[in-house]
């Protein structure tokens, strides 16, 4: 499964956000492996297409998560002495808990693939503290 963050479904779901283009075709290339994201990232993706878009494409948004256009795994037990720990790593450039949380999941899962439009904190993010995120959406240069 394919790690998936906010601005990849911020993207998909915003025709004028100019990630658009890349989006869709990262979602058609990637989506036989499916994707998967965390429940802080639902709550990022809702705030910023109701803000940027709409409440119509936030509601699409949920309903195709209700469909299982991504799986959304149960975070471990130790997920928010973890996100404390990481978001106080990355002060500096700063972590929210959206990423902490991809940060997680990439531990649980043992994942480093990540759809994402951020490139610059997703490639200083370390994962179990020393291994790279891979970005398809947006390869690092």
């Amino acid at each position: 499964m394919i790690l998936t963050d906010s601005g990849f479904w911020i993207a998909l779901g915003n025709r004028r956000d100019r990630h658009h283009r890349a989006a869709r075709e990262a979602a058609k290339r990637w989506s036989g492996e499916g994707f998967v994201t965390t429940w802080p990232v639902l709550t990022e993706v809702c705030h910023l297409l109701v803000a940027r878009v709409g409440v119509h494409q936030a509601l699409d948004f949920m309903d195709a998560v209700a469909q299982g256009a991504v799986d959304v795994p149960e975070p471990p037990e130790d997920a928010l002495t973890r996100a404390s720990y990481l978001m106080r790593r990355y002060r500096e450039l700063p972590m929210d808990l959206a990423d902490a949380s991809l940060v997680i999941l990439a531990e649980q899962l043992e994942e480093s693939r990540i759809l994402s439009t951020d490139r610059r904190d997703f490639s200083g993010y370390r994962w179990k503290n020393t291994r790279p995120f891979v970005n398809l959406l947006l390869p690092y240069d």
